[in-house]
């Protein structure tokens, strides 16, 4: 489940997760739903402090309620701090009331962001734009900002939920595959400019097809319109799974971490090591992942279902 596999299963039952993060600080943006808000839930009960963003208010202050119900923090130990990740201007004031109301920021978690359904020749320009501004450009102008405290303080971790799209391609996401792409890119780069700070870690996480709410807000061929049929997701791994291998791979400090079931997780492994393989293979799912799109179905569902007996 991740580009050494044996690896993050050997971690991920040690209990580290509960001796390292308690009384931690950690930031998690696209905290009202999905995997952001599992990942809320899971730190509270281990006994993280929160500092929970995301653009509803309403949802942030449910999933707060949450939190305290289901663990031993106070009120104070749960910041909820509304935050759009396109307005940049924003993002310094934004930083600064999490420091103020903590004193530190210990993890942030770039998770905020949509993915898309939608083929490229129906697509207007503008939603690239507004796919690259959110997933892009609002992720890097946000961890330029707390960077600059870990820096001060010389460690801090940056977990960044990127995707296995950010690692191949797939039809009906071009522009989301190519935002995961660059938040690769940017932060394979940053990593080796950060060398001289080795207590500041930065870690991708590219999960695949997850049961999260992710397909319900999804970029389509116009930014005015939703998707309409998003189709049943129950066959995906479910977002409870994927959190807790996304805190098994923060306390390790793992790099990279490819969290999936097949047959994502094998045409990743294809991609990395027989790339003329992986195109062929992904030219067969890709057919049928736009047919399923087509007739109103998960795009990725007959990858999961079971043949009946």
């Amino acid at each position: 489940m991740s580009r050494r596999t044996p690896k993050l299963l050997s971690y991920q039952d040690c209990g580290k997760a509960e001796k390292e993060l308690p009384g931690k600080v950690v930031w998690v943006t696209g905290a009202s739903s999905g995997i952001g808000e599992e990942l809320a839930y899971q730190l509270a009960k281990i006994g993280a402090l929160l500092a929970l963003s995301a653009r509803r208010q309403d949802e942030l202050e449910r999933v707060k309620k949450r939190c305290l119900e289901i663990s031993s923090l106070s009120d104070k130990d749960i910041l909820v701090l509304r935050l759009d990740l396109t307005e940049r201007s924003s993002h310094e004031a934004a930083t600064k009331a999490v420091l103020q109301h903590f004193g530190r920021i210990d993890v942030l978690v770039n998770n905020g962001g949509r993915s898309q359904r939608s083929l490229f020749v129906d697509t207007s320009v503008d939603v690239y734009s507004a796919i690259m501004e959110l997933n892009y450009l609002g992720t890097i102008s946000l961890t330029k900002h707390v960077l600059n405290h870990m820096i001060e303080r010389k460690k801090g971790k940056i977990v960044t939920v990127s995707s296995v799209m950010g690692i191949m391609g797939a039809p009906l996401a071009t522009g989301y595959c190519a935002s995961k792409h660059a938040l690769q890119g940017f932060f394979n780069s940053l990593r080796p400019e950060l060398g001289e700070y080795p207590g500041i870690v930065i870690t991708n996480i590219c999960p695949g097809p997850v049961q999260s709410k992710i397909i319900d807000n999804v970029f389509t061929e116009e930014l005015s319109k939703s998707l309409e049929k998003p189709g049943d997701q129950s066959h995906k791994m479910p977002t409870d799974r994927c959190v807790r291998l996304i805190l098994v791979s923060i306390v390790n400090d793992l790099k990279e971490a490819w969290i999936s079931d097949n047959p994502y997780l094998a045409v990743c492994y294809l991609w990395q090591y027989a790339p003329t393989w992986a195109w062929w293979l992904l030219g067969k799912m890709g057919k049928k992942r736009i047919q399923n799109f087509k007739s109103g179905v998960d795009a990725d569902v007959s990858y999961y279902q079971k043949k009946a007996a």
